[in-house]
């Protein structure tokens, strides 16, 4: 009997989210870093073990937008919250209960959505910390299960599975038994160039980039990709690129490394640089550049 459960992991930026999918998962689906918003699209990401089948929405962090990147993302998290049959709401173990996750436990009301919460990075707090955010978060909703978890570690993330086991439901797979993405390999590879780019570079930089693949071709065992990375001022070029390249040569040896291992050929990368002011304001260039409300709810 063939058995399948939707999970919606929501939550606060920078909180863990997709390093506790990858870590379920035990391959690398969404990309990490240590700066808030990395996430921009909700990436679905698939578990098959024996007849059951979890297929988990990894959705950008939950935050106030500022302009029209911020729009879509606010926007796929929500699309991806209520795609869900039960709801992981992902918190910082030792941060007290903000208006986000007040306004999760709102629509958890109105929808009666089941949740499961997860207080992460308990290896960073005392026990007295995390003791007192539990005892915070009871007062605000009656969750179906209370895990407290490193997803770093991967301490504890198999009482995570385990209290997910309980919503499968008998239903036909909707993914292939070997899926563990359903991301075009173009949509992976903006990804894990955006994320070398995200580790190389300064805090003011990385939320004015996005990653265009404008050539995506596979000729036996070499693949070439030629990608664009879009900034919004011409010192923020100069700070990609790097002194003689320098940087900008740096994430391309990273990111195609990376690269070959996923896709087992050789990657030929071209990297440019352009400068498009202001994009994240336009609704035009935000949706070009791959961030389209179209797409949120296929």
């Amino acid at each position: 009997m063939k058995r399948t459960v939707f999970i919606s992991i929501v939550g606060r930026p920078n909180v863990g989210k997709s390093t506790l999918m990858n870590r379920i998962l035990g391959e690398k689906v969404a990309i990490v870093s240590n700066k808030p918003q990395t996430t921009r699209n909700c990436i679905r990401g698939i578990l098959t073990e024996g007849e059951d089948q979890f297929v988990f929405f990894d959705t950008p962090g939950i935050h106030r937008p500022q302009n029209r990147l911020g729009d879509y993302m606010a926007n796929a998290a929500t699309a991806g919250m209520q795609q869900g049959d039960v709801v992981l709401l992902v918190v910082d173990a030792g941060r007290s209960v903000s208006h986000i996750e007040k306004e999760v436990v709102e629509y958890l009301k109105k929808s009666g959505t089941p949740c499961v919460l997860v207080l992460n990075k308990i290896d960073t707090y005392r026990r007295e910390i995390i003791a007192e955010t539990i005892a915070a978060y009871a007062e605000i909703h009656d969750f179906d299960a209370v895990v407290p978890i490193s997803a770093r570690s991967g301490n504890h993330v198999d009482e995570v599975m385990d209290e997910l086991s309980k919503f499968l439901r008998e239903s036909e797979w909707f993914f292939p038994e070997d899926a563990v993405t359903d991301q075009p390999m173009r949509q992976y590879a903006s990804e894990i160039i955006r994320e070398k780019l995200l580790r190389a570079l300064d805090r003011e930089v990385p939320h004015g980039i996005a990653v265009v693949i404008e050539e995506y071709t596979e000729e036996g065992g070499l693949t070439r990709i030629r990608a664009e990375i879009m900034c919004e001022r011409a010192s923020h070029k100069r700070i990609i690129i790097g002194k003689g390249g320098e940087i900008l040569k740096k994430v391309g040896s990273y990111s195609r490394q990376e690269l070959e291992k996923v896709t087992g050929t050789k990657i030929y990368l071209d990297l440019w640089v352009k400068v498009k002011e202001n994009w994240r304001d336009s609704a035009g260039l935000v949706s070009n550049f791959g961030y389209n409300k179209k797409d949120i709810n296929e």
